[in-house]
């Protein structure tokens, strides 16, 4: 059940109505030949009846272009986000209504979501849809929306408009009754907003998921899952080798003087960081230095999933302010470690501020002291060698991070898959999504076959 804390056969109690799938039961019988005949088929979902269950660490970008794809291989996937983004639109909400960041959560929403009828697509096109970045013409056009004059209502019926407007007016409302933290729209997204609302509603971020997953009919066996489920403000810090701290996710990945303008996270004109990234970890709203670092608890849904899946994804994309901060929690290292499931790397096709001069086992090493928590508390650090967690490394062709096979199979890591690669005009190398959802197929295809 999308967006349900309790995941796929732990629902039906409370949601008889949806249907009960249980993992151990559904191995499919050759994933890569289906994946294969349904490529060319334009169907959102899976048309084999057997489907391997993936769980997904990424962020809210980055994985996005391959989402679509994926669904011609299984809809059975828990997409495990963050929750500490502070940059953007999301920053104007966490400023002004607290909370956590809801971004990358609706960016995956979204990218899930219906898209087979013409309100579908409606509904998909409110939700997506981001005002100017001129703060006067944002504020115009919002009010257009929030009266429902706007032709973005265009094709969405009756009972979906009175559904979505009353959570965009809850939303308005609670940014009134501040009044003295003056709102900016500049580059908000309609999204965020609705999810904002809903979220102060309910009191709960997985309500909020929830009644997002239900208004943009994402497959019921498709999860989103935040990655700490709380309704407090989170803010990420992280440590340099050299010692000097950095606080929250945007100062750490791509600073951006806060303006509201989308990012481009490999704009070649932001600043190198002084030193590379030792460690990432949450610290408290107010917190300036390491003695104010947090431990929140992980969301106990994930964990449940973890124990489950056929397959562990670590997507392309940031590394340390997307990933790694869903992996340095308390009980991720502990039960990946002890899974004997294909656990791969997607690793990303060209260099950011975070990861300058990394080569693939660079990437390998962060994300096990991520898990072991190498780098953090003393009393809480597993020992654990790379190859427990990282056992399969994916390579876009043409991509421009070295691929260190000697240190690698230091590493333990032997089993390293070139998958093709395509030219995106926005973000240069990326991979193909057709080639990249094959090679996932053909990898849960032996490995379940070897089990």
């Amino acid at each position: 059940m999308a967006g349900c804390c309790l995941g796929p056969a732990r629902c039906t109690a409370i949601c008889p109505f949806l249907p009960c799938l249980s993992s151990s039961s559904m191995r499919p019988l050759s994933v890569a030949s289906a994946v294969s005949m349904s490529s060319s088929r334009s169907s959102n979902a899976c048309p084999c009846p057997f489907q391997p269950y993936l769980l997904v660490f990424s962020g809210g970008t980055a994985f996005n272009g391959v989402v679509e794809e994926l669904k011609t291989l299984t809809t059975r996937v828990a997409h495990v986000l963050p929750v500490s983004d502070d940059g953007g639109s999301t920053a104007e909400i966490v400023r002004v209504l607290g909370g956590p960041a809801v971004g990358d959560i609706r960016s995956r929403c979204l990218r899930l979501s219906d898209q087979s009828t013409s309100e579908a697509l409606a509904v998909r096109r409110l939700l997506g849809h981001r005002l100017p970045l001129d703060p006067l013409q944002a504020k115009s056009e919002w009010y257009e929306i929030v009266e429902e004059v706007h032709t973005l209502w265009n094709g969405v019926s009756r009972p979906y408009q009175e559904t979505i407007r009353a959570f965009l007016v809850y939303f308005q409302n609670e940014i009134l009754r501040r009044p003295s933290e003056s709102f900016c729209f500049s580059n908000g997204s309609i999204g965020n907003f609705f999810f904002a609302g809903a979220r102060i509603f309910f009191q709960s971020l997985d309500a909020a998921i929830f009644l997002f997953s239900r208004v943009s009919d994402i497959p019921s066996e498709s999860l989103v899952l935040p990655v700490i489920s709380t309704n407090d403000r989170l803010t990420l810090g992280c440590e340099l080798l050299d010692g000097s701290l950095i606080r929250g996710q945007n100062e750490i990945s791509h600073p951006t003087n806060g303006t509201m303008e989308p990012i481009e996270k490999e704009n070649s004109s932001v600043p190198a960081l002084p030193s590379r990234i030792k460690r990432v970890f949450y610290m408290s709203h107010e917190g300036t230095h390491s003695l104010h670092e947090v431990f929140p608890a992980v969301n106990p849904a994930v964990l449940d999933q973890l124990k489950t899946v056929d397959c562990i994804v670590y997507a392309m994309g940031s590394l340390f302010t997307s990933i790694c901060p869903s992996l340095v929690l308390l009980g991720i290292g502990e039960i990946i470690s002890s899974r004997a499931c294909p656990k791969v790397l997607l690793l990303n096709s060209s260099h950011d501020r975070e990861t300058s001069g990394f080569s693939a086992s660079c990437f390998v090493t962060a994300i096990s002291d991520a898990l072991n928590r190498t780098h953090g508390d003393k009393n809480n650090c597993l020992q654990n060698p790379a190859n427990q967690y990282v056992n399969t490394l994916f390579v876009p062709k043409d991509g421009a991070i070295p691929v260190d096979s000697e240190q690698l199979a230091l590493q333990g890591i032997f089993n390293v898959v070139f998958v093709e690669s395509t030219y995106d005009e926005k973000v240069g190398v990326v991979y193909k999504p057709t080639s990249l959802i094959e090679a996932l197929a053909n990898l849960v295809d032996r490995c379940g076959s070897q089990a």
